[in-house]
């Protein structure tokens, strides 16, 4: 009887790991597919795109297009990482040809980060395909904007093949960049946390004139099948392509939000350097226990924090024994995922007034952490006395108000 019930089980948990893994959506990719590619006939065609460029099957955008009869490749494009993802974070990518098919490769991510009519020349569209993971200081939607830019000054068309939103497409965080923080880790004036697929984010870049100079580009965007905006990235049973080298894994994707801020001041170790980054946050000074029982004290929405310890292999404290405080997001719908980090600085300060973040930290690095919170303001006002509540009136200000206008954009309910 319990040999029985035991294959029973076995069975039943089977049964949920295929169900799990069934893949329920269609990506861009797959749509143009299913359309035989008929938006891109007789057209010359230009690629940007990356490893996560994959259609269900897990095969590259890149070698789809170069194998499809009636479609003509001409040339790629490549991000931070690179068109085969060969590059790492923060290194210029530079002009090559690509080993499988031939095709140049033009650096989107080195001197030149906005395409030059010398590279669009020989093309008539430009398709871009790039897991993106739905915050703004991500740097792919800045190379979608710019490339825009550049197909709308050059007369080329711009394709978005869509793919999902990782955090879904309900979650909108952070205040909109401002004028002086405009750059590569904040190109336009949308929230941290931004709730759309970058075929929508395309959509209102181009329908509310934040391209530059307020131009509009010829676009078109092949939609998903399937994608609900309730759906984080592991609710769509598509495999996840590391869109970074520190973005693993489809959660990770949920926690680049939580730490991401606090981690451009090296300031403590965010787990980049460690095996899970971006899910922690942890000092030579820290005590783990007392940290932890303060930020559970705050009973934070769907997050616990569990004391921890542990020698990072590489980045910041190297090799040092560390102690802080992993972040488990037990409710993800609940968790307000970039309010975390400031918390974190809220209670260090509190437990270690000699450590406050913006007195310890290097001085040399606030430009950086004012660009990627879109705001001087989040950084000065939480100096003052290091409390999270001197600041979420400013960093949630515009949310409702980009929720409504976004909406106009949606492409899927």
């Amino acid at each position: 009887m319990k040999k029985i019930i035991m294959i029973s089980l076995l069975c039943l948990l089977c049964g949920n790991i295929v169900q799990a893994q069934k893949i329920r959506i269609k990506t861009g990719i797959e749509v143009l597919k299913e359309q035989n590619f008929k938006s891109l006939e007789g057209k010359r065609v230009g690629l940007i795109t990356n490893p996560t460029g994959v259609d269900n099957s897990m095969k590259s955008t890149v070698d789809i297009l170069h194998e499809a009869p009636n479609v003509n490749l001409v040339a790629l494009y490549g991000p931070e990482h690179g068109v085969r993802g060969d590059v790492h974070a923060g290194d210029h990518v530079t002009d090559i040809k690509d080993a499988s098919t031939g095709l140049p490769v033009y650096s989107l991510y080195g001197k030149t980060r906005k395409a030059t009519p010398e590279m669009l020349k020989d093309i008539d569209v430009l398709v871009y395909d790039i897991q993106d993971i739905g915050c703004r200081s991500f740097t792919y939607i800045s190379t979608m904007g710019l490339a825009m830019e550049a197909a709308t000054e050059n007369g080329k068309e711009f394709m978005v093949l869509d793919r999902p939103n990782p955090v879904g497409g309900l979650k909108i965080e952070g205040n909109l960049t401002e004028d002086d923080c405009i750059s590569f880790v904040s190109q336009f004036k949308i929230p941290y946390l931004y709730g759309l697929t970058c075929g929508e984010l395309a959509l209102m870049l181009n329908g509310e004139k934040m391209l530059k100079d307020g131009k509009q580009c010829n676009l078109q965007v092949v939609k998903m099948k399937g994608w609900k905006r309730k759906m984080d990235y592991t609710q769509t049973g598509l495999q996840w392509v590391p869109s970074s080298p520190h973005i693993p894994h489809p959660h990770s994707a949920f926690f680049y939000p939580v730490s991401g801020i606090l981690g451009e001041l090296g300031y403590m170790s965010i787990g980049v350097g460690y095996t899970i980054p971006f899910q922690m946050f942890a000092a030579e000074w820290v005590e783990a226990e007392k940290l932890a029982k303060n930020l559970n004290s705050l009973k934070v929405p769907g997050v616990i924090f569990r004391p921890m310890y542990l020698k990072p292999f590489y980045s910041v404290g190297k090799g040092e024994l560390l102690q802080g405080v992993q972040v488990h997001i037990m409710d993800f719908s609940k968790a307000p995922l970039s309010e975390i980090q400031f918390l974190v600085m809220q209670e260090v300060a509190t437990l270690y007034p000699d450590r406050a973040v913006f007195d310890h930290a290097d001085k040399g690095r606030f430009n950086m952490f004012d660009k990627v919170s879109g705001s001087k303001q989040i950084r000065e006002r939480f100096g003052k006395r290091n409390r999270w509540e001197d600041i979420r009136d400013y960093w949630y200000k515009d949310v409702e108000d980009f929720r409504k206008l976004s909406k106009s954009y949606y492409l899927y309910k």
